[in-house]
């Protein structure tokens, strides 16, 4: 007589969100996005070289994504996800300054991000 096999369903394990994995150990919430700066161009498109001097009272508006937040809820109540994705490079027009692990991050709503940069 064979035993027959009974399979138990295991319970669907919820997997994280990508809001919810990062590298950098800080979640945003709502729509919020952290940017970490790069450094200015030091060339210009058409190869002038810009000086060290008029780079260095300025800080970047430019930066690589490390993390997003789940999103904005709507009226309803229902949640509106972020359009961007991490390691995309974007141009910001203001944020919120922070240091994580010494490192200059930014910290912006989704709505101050002006630009992506495909390079």
């Amino acid at each position: 007589m064979k035993k027959s096999k009974t399979t138990k369903k295991k319970p669907a394990s919820k997997a994280p969100s990508k809001a919810m994995i990062n590298k950098v150990g800080v979640t945003p919430t709502g729509d919020r996005v952290l940017i970490k700066r790069t450094p200015p161009e030091e060339k210009t498109s058409f190869g002038l070289i810009i000086p060290e001097q008029a780079n260095s009272h300025e800080k970047s508006d430019e930066g690589i994504i490390v993390a997003i937040g789940p999103g904005r809820k709507n009226n309803d109540g229902k949640n509106i996800p972020i359009s961007f994705s991490v390691g995309q490079r974007v141009r910001f027009s203001y944020g919120e300054e922070i240091k994580v692990g010494g490192v200059e991050h930014v910290l912006v709503h989704e709505d101050s991000i002006t630009a992506i940069i495909n390079k």
